[in-house]
C-alpha cells in the first residue's frame, strides 16, 4: 500500500521551507525523509509524533497527513 504525502509535503514547505530543514528538525537525514515521502520506507510512530509537534498539527490530522492512500 502506498500513501499520498502531497499534503504533508506542502505543510513541510510552509513551515520549514525545505525538506532538508525539516529532516534536520526531525533528526533524520534528508535521504531518510525522501525515502519516507516516496513510500520506500515507513515513518515510525515517534517520527509521526515529532512531525505533528514540529508542523503544529493536531492528533486528529494524522490520518489526512500520514495515512491517505494513493488512488
Amino acid at each position: 500500500m502506498e500513501f499520498d504525502y502531497c499534503k504533508l509535503r506542502g505543510k513541510i514547505r510552509e513551515k520549514f521551507e525545505s525538506d532538508n530543514n525539516f529532516a534536520k528538525a526531525l533528526s533524520i537525514s534528508r535521504v531518510s525523509l525522501s525515502q519516507r515521502l516516496n513510500n520506500k520506507s515507513d515513518f515510525s510512530q515517534s517520527e509521526i509524533k515529532k512531525s505533528v509537534e514540529l508542523l503544529d498539527l493536531s492528533i486528529r490530522q494524522i490520518p489526512e497527513y500520514f495515512f491517505k492512500e494513493k488512488v
